[in-house]
Order: C-alpha cells, then structure tokens, then sequence
C-alpha cells in the first residue's frame, strides 16, 4: 500500500506531504484544482519519463518520493532480478534536476526506467476510462480467468519449461543447419586431415629433420673435413699432438730450472691433454660418418611434405599443423556424430513439447471451469451497476501453437442489450460501460489475487446518482482486500470513503498553488454538501451530506 507521499517543486506544488491509510480513500476538488497534477507527480514514481517543465521552480530541483508497504506482494524476486535491496518499507524516489537530467532511486538505489516502471506496475494501478481499454487486449483477459483458475503455479511451471523448449528448438536447429553446411565441406576437410594424419607430424620435428638433412646432404665434405683434421692433429711429422709433446718436452728440462719455466711447462702440458681430447673425438667423429642415401631420401621427403603443408595451410610451423590438425578432426568428428546427436536433441525437443502439453492441458481445464463463474459473476455484479442486459460469451479454443501463456486462444465476446449480437468488447460496449465491466473485474480479481493499490481516477464520470451508488459501494467492498483510492466528482462515492482528502488551489504571494488537504468529519460534510448543491450551502445539502456519510 502507498503510505505516504511528497512532492516538492513538481508544477503547481510547492511542497507537499501526505500521509494515507489502508482501505478506501476518496480525492475530491473542483475541476482545475489539480488533482491531474497529483496524479502526474505519481506517475513519475511509477516511472514515466520527466519533463523540464514540470519545475515549478526552474533553478530548484523536483523532488518526489513515496513510501510503500510491499510486505504483503511478494515481490522480492522481483528485487533480486533488478538487483535492489528489499524492504518492507520501501521509498521510491525520483528527482528532475534543473539541467533536465532524471534520477529515480529504490531504497536509495539508483534504477533505470525500466527497472522503476516493472516496480510500479506491481505497485499502484492507475486506472482511468484510458487504462479501460486493457479490457479489449487478449493478454489481460487471460490474466483475469487464470486468477479465478488459480493457475499461477502452473504458468510458471509452463513459462521454465517454454523457455527451455525455445533453448532446445533453436540448438536442434542450429544442429540441422550445422549439418546441411557440414556436409558440403565433410570431404574436403576429410581430406585435408587423412593428409595431416598420414605425415605423422611431431611437433619440433622440423627443425631436427633439416639439421639431420644438411648432415646427410654434407657427408663427402664433412668427412674430408674431419680427415684433414685427424691429420694435422696426428701427423708424425707436423702434427699439433707430435708437435706440442716436443714443445712439452723442452720445457720439461727448463721447469726445474725456474719456477716460470715450471708455470709455462703446465700450461703447454694443459693444451697437450685438451688437444688430445680433440683428436680422439675426431677420430670417434669420423667413424660416425657415413653415407646414407636412403635416409637422405626419407628425411628429404619427410621435408617436402612438411613444407608442402605448411604454404598449403599458410602457417610456418609444425606446431600450427598440429592444431589445425586437431580442428579438422573435430569437424569430422561432429559430422560424423551429427545424426546422433540430432536424434538425441529432438528426442529432448519432443519430451519437452510432451510436458508443455500436459502443462497446457492442465491450464485449458482449470480456464474451461473458471470462465462459466468469471460469466455468472460479472453479470451479477453488472446488473446491479445498471447493465442487466449484459452478456458475456467466452470461448477457450485449443491451437497447436504454444503462446506465452499456454496452447489456448481465447475469445471474449460481449452484448449489452437482451438478444443483442456478441461482438468484440471495444466494438461492444461504450466507455461507460467499459468502465463498469473493468470495475466488475477489479472486484472480482480483489477476491482471488493480491492487486497493488488501485487509484480510480473518476472512473465514475457520466453514471447516474444509483448507479454511482453501487459503483461506490463496490470500491467499498474492494478495499476491504486492498488500498483503494478514487478521484470523483460525485458525493455518494465520496461518502463512502473511509479518509477523505481534498485537492485545492490557494493563491500564496501571488502565486498559485496547488495543495491537498485531509478532511475530519465536519470538513467532509461540508465538501459533500458543496458537491451536491454547489458553493451555497443550503440545509437540505448539508442534512443530504450527513446523511450520505451515516
């Protein structure tokens, strides 16, 4: 329920605070008060978009903020998907700055529009002969028989399971188009990894094969090489080996002479063991050598086929060769699997439709029983809102399609007058009187479902004196459930409120105001009074008024 409600700087209003209980709230005023202001500050709250010329003040902000009771409206779900923070008690506040720019915060939050007009939705319904024409739309009358068919458990049950069968029905038809594209290119890439497969890559294997080719390649050379070099190591004549042993041995006779002798007949016996170390690896080396013709042929082709693949799938190493390798495999590998894994995907796309359905079928049945009590009731209702002509014919259909709601088309069909034709309701019935059947609806809807706080705004406007009796009396019943308010003209509505509060217009220094007023019961009287026979009180208005309100 709204508790309490301020408004600054908004339009005609300078500042105002007021505060409002549960049950049945009248607004009145004269035509031009402002009571379309207050309702325009509302709708901000609810999350209208602001305008800069709604400043009274141009330089001074505009502040609104309501706070409401939302213990009872199960909404916390609702605050965990917009990322809120929940209160029993929550304050919603929207600002319009000078500069134009607008600001709405929950709970001191700061929220989008979105996120502020999916709340307010869940809030307050502010409901006018414009708001009537919800009446005509298919979506809310389906709400309305699913609120008599208590069918809330299993329209979420059907919304968790339609979104998993949209999920499914699109993964099947991804599969589908997969395999349709897949198939053009399963040979090709086939193919390309029987290629892949067949050289045997190893990764960094490259590298070693072009080593072990110039080797290969290089043998003649290389062994002549390693000949030249055993010689000039070995020579008995001018051999390195021959040589420094002569060098160490005229040194081994100066080294007990001096001790530099000694230090330099060290370092020459030190390249005598390292050369020798050369020579016998030389030697070794040489042996090692040899002429491999077959090999160089293998490790050639090996190359060439390596190179071959790598300008053929522009990459430069084996490694990348791999990976494209291990690609192509996959790809054939899902299209090869791919029947499989369609069958397995549409036998989860045909058990989801199989729970849909009995969900649907569930949904049908609970509607099919609700829409005779939904018919019997509202005529009831209408008849005494001075409609006992009015006739309803609603027919619940089954379709192959599942609709957000279930598989049901629906038709609601409506005649005013005793043996008239049924027709769609906004061909129907006139404002007036979709005015009634909304109300006979609210009312109905208020013994099965929590509604938020419903604002009619003169939703009583163009009725007669009983009819808007009734009318009241019906407001009256409805809040007895819930928070409702009513902006009207007419005093046997306003008498039956259980507050009362006026909209006014006062001049302050010259400027006009707008303002709204509590009235106690004498306060009352006399607005009543005003209201059945102008500004000139007389004492048969004022006995009426006081009559009104007993």
């Amino acid at each position: 329920m709204l508790s309490s409600l301020t408004i600054k700087n908004y339009a005609l209003i300078d500042h105002l605070q007021v505060d409002f209980n549960n049950g049945f709230t009248i607004i009145t005023g004269e035509t031009g008060a402002g009571k379309s202001i207050l309702l325009g500050g509302l709708s901000l709250i609810l999350g209208k978009r602001a305008d800069l010329n709604s400043l009274k003040t141009k330089d001074v902000k505009c502040v609104i903020e309501a706070v409401f009771n939302i213990s009872n409206y199960n909404l916390q779900s609702l605050f965990k998907a917009n990322d809120l923070d929940y209160e029993a008690q929550t304050i919603i506040r929207r600002e319009i700055l000078p500069s134009g720019k607008s600001r709405a915060f929950v709970n001191d939050s700061p929220v989008n529009l979105n996120s502020l007009q999916l709340l307010g939705e869940q809030l307050i319904d502010v409901h006018s002969q414009h708001q009537t024409l919800q009446l005509t739309h298919n979506e809310f009358q389906f709400q309305v028989i699913d609120a008599l068919g208590k069918n809330e458990a299993s329209l979420n049950s059907y919304h968790k399971l339609l979104q998993q069968y949209k999920k499914l029905k699109q993964e099947l038809t991804a599969l589908q188009n997969l395999k349709s594209d897949a198939i053009k290119e399963y040979d090709y890439n086939s193919f390309l990894l029987s290629e892949l497969v067949d050289a045997n890559l190893v990764d960094g294997e490259l590298e070693a094969l072009e080593k072990e080719y110039d080797t290969l390649n290089n043998v003649e050379a290389i062994k002549e090489r390693l000949s030249e070099a055993y010689q000039l190591l070995n020579d008995d004549q001018i051999g390195a080996i021959t040589t420094i042993t002569n060098l160490k041995n005229s040194f081994q006779k100066l080294s007990d002479v001096s001790s530099k002798y000694k230090d330099l007949f060290q370092r020459i016996n030190s390249c005598l063991i390292e050369v020798d170390d050369i020579y016998n690896e030389v030697d070794m080396l040489q042996g090692e050598v040899e002429a491999d013709p077959n090999r160089l042929d293998t490790v050639n082709s090996k190359l060439q086929i390596i190179n071959n693949l790598l300008q053929k799938h522009q990459v430069a190493t084996v490694s990348e060769l791999l990976e494209i390798r291990e690609t192509l495999t996959q790809k054939v590998e899902v299209t090869e699997n791919l029947d499989s894994t369609i069958q397995n995907k549409e036998e989860a796309v045909l058990k989801a439709a199989t729970s849909l359905d009995k969900i649907a079928s569930t949904l049908h049945e609970k509607r099919s029983k609700a829409i005779p009590v939904l018919i019997h009731k509202l005529q009831h209702i209408l008849t005494d809102l001075g409609m006992p002509n009015a006739q309803f014919n609603i027919e619940l259909s089954n379709s192959d399609t599942y609709f957000s709601n279930g598989k049901d088309e629906l038709s609601f069909l409506f005649s005013a007058n005793k043996g008239g034709n049924f027709n769609e309701l906004k061909k129907a019935a006139s404002g007036g009187e979709l005015s009634r059947i909304m109300l006979a609806i609210k009312l109905v809807l208020s013994n099965y479902t929590q509604l938020p706080t419903i604002m009619f705004d003169e939703i009583d406007t163009g009725v007669s004196g009983e009819i808007s009796n009734k009318m009241g009396d019906i407001m009256l019943q409805m809040s007895k459930n819930m928070q409702v308010f009513s902006i009207t003209h007419l005093p046997q509505v306003a008498a039956k409120g259980h507050s009362h509060f006026k909209v006014y217009k006062a001049d302050v220094d010259n400027v006009t105001q707008t303002n709204l007023i509590s009235l106690n019961r004498d306060d009352r009287i006399v607005e009543i009074a005003q209201m059945l026979g102008g500004s000139e009180l007389s004492t048969s208005a004022i006995a009426h008024a006081k009559e009104l309100l007993n």
